[in-house]
């Protein structure tokens, strides 16, 4: 039976793995559908979609809160975080804007619930005492953010955009896996990197190389290697004859959902592509139903070729 968290999913039986897999993919993919159905008929959604985009960590039900009540926020964060991390103060007057907070808390292996709520259940699990008990999700509860707008004080710091999490096995596992889906792939260091700003690019086949060339730029952060190598992959299996400039542009959309799930599934913290549906504003349903099929068979295939 395959287990899921919010950053990383497993598949502990042999036999069904392959299946579990697809379904897992499948499900994620149907979300963005819905999603993308919604934005063919509603100017609303649309709005949801850029405020989702600003908010890349934020679940769907706290942007929709953030849009209702402050639809111009671009980063929102606690009183006491304002002031604390970032010696910024929220201005006299401003109005709260209202979300939902996890409750973390130590919770009953049995029930899930956490101490109290356990003594008031029918759950007769005992064999440990609560202060024992590992701690985890148990609810939400409202709690303010205010929008930078609304503080005064020292100027922001560089946020972070890039993938973020333990990437040390995955990197070689993409390596490795380079034959299987075709491609001759090259970790350049920065010094001989002769791509400008770019943090890889994928070559495709020529006389010379039959099967596309993917190089990414060397870099600390193996996360962010990870994902750039996915995304070149991607160009690598899905791209090789599109010639038209505004296909292309949409097909890099296509690479970065598929490295967004990818990364996903190998537990990165992709989630500065979430916002990629936005891009696929002008396009009809068959041919986003289109680009999901072709997302999803990727994503899988190249999950395929790390874990094998």
């Amino acid at each position: 039976m395959a287990t899921t968290s919010d950053s990383s999913v497993s598949f502990e039986e042999t036999d069904a793995r392959r299946d579990e897999m697809h379904s897992t993919i499948e499900a994620w993919i149907d979300d963005l559908v819905d999603h993308v159905d919604d934005a063919q008929e509603s100017e609303e959604f649309q709005e949801w979609l850029d405020v989702q985009s600003r908010f890349h960590g934020y679940s769907y039900r706290n942007t929709l809160l953030i849009k209702r009540q402050y639809p111009e926020a671009t980063k929102v964060a606690g009183y006491n975080t304002w002031r604390n991390k970032f010696d910024r103060h929220v201005q006299e007057g401003e109005q709260a804007i209202w979300i939902w907070a996890p409750i973390i808390t130590k919770q009953c292996p049995e029930c899930e619930n956490s101490p109290n709520y356990h003594e008031q259940s029918d759950c007769e699990y005992d064999e440990t005492s609560p202060d024992e008990w590992a701690k985890g999700l148990v609810g939400f509860k409202p709690t303010a953010v205010f929008d930078v707008s609304q503080t005064e004080g020292e100027p922001l710091p560089e946020l972070e955009t890039e993938a973020v999490g333990d990437a040390d096995d995955i990197v070689p596992a993409l390596k490795d896996a380079a034959a299987d889906i075709g491609v001759t792939v090259r970790v350049v260091d920065t010094d001989a990197w002769e791509h400008g700003d770019a943090k890889g690019v994928c070559r495709y086949r020529s006389k010379r190389n039959l099967q596309p060339v993917v190089e990414a730029k060397a870099r600390s952060n193996q996360a962010d290697l990870a994902v750039t190598l996915i995304h070149e992959y991607t160009h690598a299996i899905l791209h090789a004859d599109v010639t038209d400039e505004t296909e292309r542009a949409k097909r890099e959309v296509e690479a970065e959902a598929v490295a967004y799930i990818v990364g996903r599934y190998c537990g990165l913290d992709t989630s500065g592509s979430a916002f990629y549906l936005a891009a696929w504003r002008d396009d009809d349903s068959g041919v986003v139903q289109e680009r999901l099929g072709r997302i999803s068979s990727t994503a899988q295939e190249i999950i395929t070729a790390i874990k094998d």
